[in-house]
């Protein structure tokens, strides 16, 4: 049944001007939330670029989400972020009385298959990773520690990006790292560091004499970024850098940076640890989520 409370049509122009408004409400959020409101928003601004006047109706919000579908041809975990931040900034032109009502509520994002998108590494294909590192300088010190700690212990890159050296703590007869996950707020959770890890790390360590705690465990070696926090996107393209060195980035399989995650899992599966250690160990919320390894891993 057609919806009986219709939103006014807006120009260009004034979508433009209340998106970069809501962007600017958005201080409050992670620098990771804000970025991807506003790569998602931007692609919705292309799409309403050559129209004379913004309808912003149900039909309207399928069309869009058709045209992120078949012409953008994104992924169902692509498309679903940018539905949701549509929602989110069309339910800030609802608080602010510009629209009656939200057309994109009742437009969900494509159903995630219940499988991990990326294949994990062998056994040899990540000796062969780490292999292409030369640890010849920082740089290569660094990109060597981060790629052992993703794919040993399974750490994110968000886990990467904000851990601090002084998150490395002595506990018993343990040293551990607390990290700090995408939707965490606090670093409550660790993950033991063996003492090859910790050898590793402390190479990297050999060029950062008088570093404090306070600094970022894996800093910048770039020229113009140099001793400042690594982005995400900086982490993802190193790995990137090196799985291609290796030979891994064919084309013919679905490997990228989070392979390296799910091959720490992957591992632990294999070697009979339960769903529930496996959710602990890896900082995994949903049980959901965790039992897609299982299944993926019996699978092989």
């Amino acid at each position: 049944m057609k919806n009986s409370v219709q939103n006014r049509s807006l120009t260009f122009a004034k979508v433009e001007l209340l998106y970069h408004d809501f962007i600017l409400k958005l201080s409050s959020k992670s620098a990771d939330t804000k970025g991807t409101y506003d790569r998602a928003l931007r692609e919705y601004l292309r799409w309403c670029k050559n129209k004379t006047r913004i309808d912003i109706e149900l039909k309207d919000i399928i069309s869009y989400k058709n045209y992120l579908t078949k012409t953008k041809k994104l992924s169902p975990v692509s498309i679903s972020t940018y539905l949701t931040s549509l929602r989110q900034f069309l339910n800030y032109l609802v608080s602010r009385k510009i629209l009656k009502y939200n057309p994109a509520l009742k437009v969900k994002g494509n159903y995630r298959k219940l499988e991990h998108t990326r294949e994990k590494l062998t056994t040899i294909e990540v000796r062969d990773l780490l292999k292409s590192v030369k640890r010849i300088d920082e740089r290569g010190f660094r990109d060597f520690a981060i790629l052992k700690l993703m794919s040993s212990v399974g750490l994110s890159e968000i886990e990467i990006i904000r851990a601090n050296i002084g998150d490395i703590k002595k506990q018993k007869n343990s040293t551990i790292l607390f990290v700090q996950g995408k939707n965490a707020k606090e670093k409550n959770k660790f993950v033991i560091l063996s003492n090859e890890l910790l050898n590793i790390i402390k190479g990297y360590f050999a060029f950062r004499i008088g570093a404090n705690n306070n600094e970022p465990l894996f800093q910048s070696a770039g020229n113009r970024t140099r001793g400042k926090r690594m982005s995400t996107r900086g982490v993802r393209e190193r790995v990137t850098t090196y799985l291609k060195n290796a030979g891994l980035r064919t084309g013919e399989r679905k490997i990228s940076p989070f392979s390296l995650r799910h091959t720490a899992i992957a591992t632990m599966v294999s070697n009979g640890y339960s769903i529930d250690e496996i959710r602990e160990k890896f900082r995994i919320g949903s049980k959901v989520t965790a039992k897609i390894y299982f299944n993926q891993t019996e699978q092989k």
